[in-house]
């Protein structure tokens, strides 16, 4: 990376500096945007001077770590999750583990439907505690930013309760939560067979309710032909364009829907798993600046064969973003560390695209580049400090977790021994 000047006067006027670290800016192409022996200051929450620093050009007078080369990241972002949900799904684990499909479970009722009925039954306590053991493991190891979605309530009032929990987990923890509208996950019993029927409630009812309590700045949707149908979507993004929320979409886990083409049509932030998408969805995706979210974890749980095309994402420039999807059914898991081995050992991804799955890529699916994802001058203060040598360190040990410490708009949220 190309060294600036040291801004004495940034330096000065800083309310903290941490120093004698290893920056992982991911702000230039490569290596990893690494700056050895340097500095990061912060001023009012933001990145206000990042670069080299000798010793003697410390301020004495501003308050300042000595990281003692540790390594710096951008704080961790987790664009992809339903970790708010009632009960679990142990038994199907054991059902698919003698042979049962995920899509045969589903269309016994279970799947999706169990998880619904679960949480219909649980109270906002009830969802808030067991959802924050969960939360609690991510911020564990350095995410600073964290998206969750509703879609096991399937009501208006069960999807309302879901972003209220969702509401109520950001107002608690020191990160940013996203919070996405998934009413369209899958179909409740009470429509049972009357898809069409549920899409338009979904429309008239649900979707004007979520966008009134303004708890959501996001859609999203199940397509695919265990969910939703093209139409069924393009419908529902249509609605959701007039309410003046974003749009994300599940697409091609387990066929090709043209998913990728409908997302990028309508401008999505991102299009979600991916697996069966074609060359002509990774074209409309770059065409259309929509971002590729590969979810691995659900990719091994569910055993699945079918490897997204990683290297029409690479020719294509499409950028390339790894979460935990964490949800009760297809990906039990709330580490996003476990991730970055997966994409690198299961979907060849190098340790590098990895990490820029989790931080500048990931801030790009939540249409947040500008002020977060990586570190840079202005931009937001988030960052994690790391007991590690090197950054392909991150991705190549699993079971681990050298995160030290977190810093969230500035401030120290975290600090851990080592």
């Amino acid at each position: 990376m190309n060294q600036q000047p040291t801004d004495q006067t940034a330096l000065n006027s800083a309310d903290h500096i941490w120093h004698n670290a290893n920056l992982v800016t991911l702000s230039s192409a490569g290596p990893y945007g690494v700056i050895n022996n340097a500095a990061i200051a912060v001023k009012d929450g933001r990145i206000s001077y990042i670069g080299e620093l000798a010793k003697d050009e410390l301020p004495a007078e501003v308050a300042h770590t000595d990281m003692n080369q540790r390594w710096i990241t951008p704080g961790l972002i987790d664009c992809h999750t339903h970790i708010v949900f009632g009960g679990n799904r142990a038994n199907e684990f054991e059902q698919r583990l003698t042979g049962v499909s995920y899509e045969e479970i589903a269309r016994q009722g279970g799947g999706i439907l169990s998880t619904v009925r679960a949480t219909r039954a649980a109270s906002h306590d009830q969802l808030l505690n067991s959802s924050m053991k969960r939360v609690q493991s991510l911020l564990d190891e350095g995410v600073t930013t964290l998206e969750i979605k509703s879609g096991y309530g399937l009501s208006t009032e069960s999807e309302l309760k879901m972003l209220q929990v969702a509401d109520t987990i950001a107002q608690t923890v020191p990160a940013n939560i996203h919070k996405t509208f998934l009413g369209a996950h899958a179909l409740p019993p009470e429509f049972a067979g009357r898809a069409d029927d549920y899409i338009d409630h979904i429309c008239q009812e649900m979707l004007p309710a979520v966008a009134e309590s303004g708890l959501a700045s996001c859609v999203d949707a199940f397509c695919e032909n265990i969910g939703f149908n093209y139409g069924q979507v393009k419908k529902l993004f249509q609605h959701a364009e007039k309410a003046g929320l974003n749009v994300k979409l599940h697409a091609e886990q387990l066929s090709d829907q043209r998913g990728a083409e409908l997302a990028a049509e309508f401008g999505a932030l991102s299009a979600d798993h991916l697996e069966f998408v074609t060359e002509a969805g990774v074209k409309a995706l770059a065409a259309g600046s929509t971002a590729a979210v590969l979810l691995p974890g659900a990719f091994y749980y569910l055993r699945e064969t079918q490897l997204p095309p990683i290297d029409l994402f690479r020719q294509h420039d499409v950028p390339m973003v790894l979460a935990t999807d964490a949800n009760p059914g297809s990906s039990p898991g709330t580490s996003l560390l476990l991730m970055l081995n997966m994409a690198c050992t299961l979907f060849r991804m190098t340790p590098e695209e990895a990490l820029r799955g989790i931080t500048i890529n990931a801030a790009k699916a939540l249409g947040i580049a500008d002020t977060h994802g990586s570190l840079e001058v202005g931009k937001v203060a988030d960052f994690a400090f790391w007991d590690i040598e090197s950054p392909a360190e991150l991705s190549y040990a699993f079971g681990q977790n050298p995160c030290v410490g977190v810093v969230k708009n500035g401030v120290t949220v975290m600090e851990r021994a080592r």
